[in-house]
Formats: C-alpha cells, sequence, structure tokens
C-alpha cells in the first residue's frame, strides 16, 4: 500500500537522521559514519517524499482545481525538492578534504535550501489541512501529523543556521545547535510518520 511505504520511508528516515545527530554517535562510529548515517536517511526520506508527491495526485493541479489539492500537491511537490538538496549536502559532506568555501557551497547552501524547502512545504500543507479540518484541532490525526512537520521543518531551519562554517576558523558556528535541531526535527518527522501510517491496515482515520 503506497501509503504505508511513504510512512515507512518517513520513520527509517527520521530514526537515521536522530541516530546521526544523538549524543556520542559520532563519537562511537567516526565522523564519515555519522555522514553516511545523514545519507542513507536523506535516501529514505527522498523515497517517502517521492511516493507521497504520486499520492497527492500525477498531474499538476490547475486553476480549475480544488484549493485543498492545489496546496496538497505544491507540499508535496516541495518537500521532495527539500530530500533531493538534502541527498546532495549529504553526500557531499562525505567526502575528505572539502575546503571551507567547498563545504559553504555544497553542503551548507542545499542544506539551508533543503530546509527552507521542507518550511514552505510545511506552511502549505498546513493550509491544505485546515481546508479539510480546523485550524485548531488537535484530535485529528492528520491535523497533529501537520503541525508535527512544521516544528521539525523549523527545527532543521535552526539546525541549518547552527551548522553555518566560519570562513576564519573552519568550525561550526553553533554545533550543539546544529545537532539539536536535527535531533529534535528528526524526532517531530518520525512522530508525524507514525501518526500517518494505517493502523492494522485500516486506512487512516481521525
Amino acid at each position: 500500500m503506497p501509503l504505508r511505504r511513504e510512512s515507512w520511508g518517513f520513520i527509517i528516515g527520521s530514526l537515521l537522521f536522530a541516530l546521526a545527530a544523538a549524543p556520542g554517535y559520532a563519537r562511537w562510529v567516526g565522523v564519515d559514519g555519522d555522514n553516511i548515517t545523514y545519507f542513507v536517511g536523506s535516501l529514505f526520506f527522498t523515497a517517502a517524499g517521492f511516493i507521497a508527491l504520486r499520492l497527492s495526485g500525477r498531474p499538476v493541479p490547475t486553476s480549475e482545481s480544488a484549493k485543498v489539492e492545489r496546496f496538497d500537491w505544491w507540499a508535496a511537490a516541495i518537500q521532495f525538492v527539500g530530500t533531493l538538496l538534502f541527498n546532495l549536502s549529504t553526500a557531499i559532506a562525505m567526502m575528505n578534504g572539502l575546503t571551507v568555501r567547498a563545504v559553504d557551497r555544497w553542503v551548507w547552501r542545499p542544506d539551508v535550501f533543503g530546509s527552507l524547502a521542507f518550511l514552505v512545504a510545511s506552511a502549505l500543507a498546513v493550509v491544505a489541512t485546515t481546508e479539510t479540518d480546523k485550524l485548531w484541532d488537535p484530535q485529528a490525526r492528520d491535523w497533529r501529523s501537520t503541525w508535527l512537520n512544521m516544528v521539525g521543518s523549523i527545527a532543521f531551519g535552526v539546525s541549518a543556521v547552527g551548522a553555518f562554517v566560519r570562513p576564519s576558523t573552519g568550525q561550526l558556528a553553533d554545533a550543539a545547535l546544529a545537532n539539536a535541531g536535527t535531533f529534535i526535527g528528526a524526532l517531530c518527522f518520525l512522530a508525524a510518520a507514525l501518526l500517518m501510517r494505517p493502523l492494522g491496515g485500516i486506512p487512516n482515520k481521525r
């Protein structure tokens, strides 16, 4: 079932991102192992993002489409682009001997734009959800999942700010903030994915 595969993709991707950002993990597996964990996690995000885009409707919505359909499609499309940017940043991060300029161009910038894409996609998803649910309806599983994704996207954005590499030192602006933002964001995405997952093969109900 497509929705089930989508949920599992986000679940595994979120778990790997949370693991990679967890305190002590990088020291245990080494920098290379940590970067590989991020990269594999990004692949699961991309696979899940592609399924989400397919589920939102194959044709691009037109002006005649319902508002919820337009916002839902664009949220999925922008989210998918964000996952591709994370693929790029995590893949380049695995390379050794990168200069500060190369890290800024090929790792930090895609990370920032990927986080921004997630944030925009989450905002569009909030609008789409509000069209079917209320703006405040914590009893609805779709509502809780959407807002958890929004919080996760904000946390990823904060992480990107902390991950900026200072040209003068080659060090992260705030490594603790970068890891904390990634860890919290990944847990939010994990919780959101678990809410999307069908229970016992029964379609998702509010």
